[in-house]
């Protein structure tokens, strides 16, 4: 087998492994510990609805085994930041002062973007050259405008990074 890891965005509320057997309506088996503490666990990532009390597909899954794979939001890392930037979310750490502020990311102009007059004057080029723009990450700020933004050292090291 190849070794995989995960990553997706889930709903989950504690719930022990009897009180997930009677939410679904189910026996509990004979062999198993209803006292098993767990978690329901919704994946909004797709999937066909289970039941009609969510929107997503509904497990459980044993305490220890959540625990080793997922992570409130707003405990999260930068890499982990990284890797929900990548897939279209805004991300923000608890630890910033501004209310309201968080990172996107920018795809940038790959194919080119016509330079405006004050870009094709700070480069010394002609007003509509096709200026190439990477991507990057941009940061909404508290003034409510965006800014070009790089993690400063602290940013990187956080673990208090979560989704918007």
């Amino acid at each position: 087998m190849k070794q995989h890891v995960g990553t997706k965005i889930i709903n989950a509320k504690p719930m022990n492994r009897l009180d997930y057997n009677v939410f679904r309506g189910w026996e509990l088996p004979t062999d198993e510990n209803g006292s098993d503490e767990g978690y329901l666990v919704e994946y909004v990532d797709g999937g066909k609805p289970n039941t009609s009390e969510y929107n997503g597909y509904v497990s459980w899954s044993p305490k220890e085994q959540f625990d080793n794979a997922y992570k409130a939001s707003g405990n999260l890392s930068f890499g982990d930041a990284v890797v929900y930037l990548k897939q279209g979310f805004k991300v923000s750490r608890k630890g910033w002062n501004g209310k309201n502020m968080y990172v996107i990311l920018m795809n940038g102009y790959p194919e080119g973007i016509p330079a405006n007059k004050e870009t094709a004057i700070k480069h010394d080029i002609e007003e509509g050259s096709l200026i190439k723009v990477r991507p990057h990450f941009a940061l909404w700020t508290a003034q409510q405008d965006l800014a070009g933004w790089t993690p400063s050292g602290s940013d990187c090291l956080a673990n208090d990074w979560e989704i918007v």
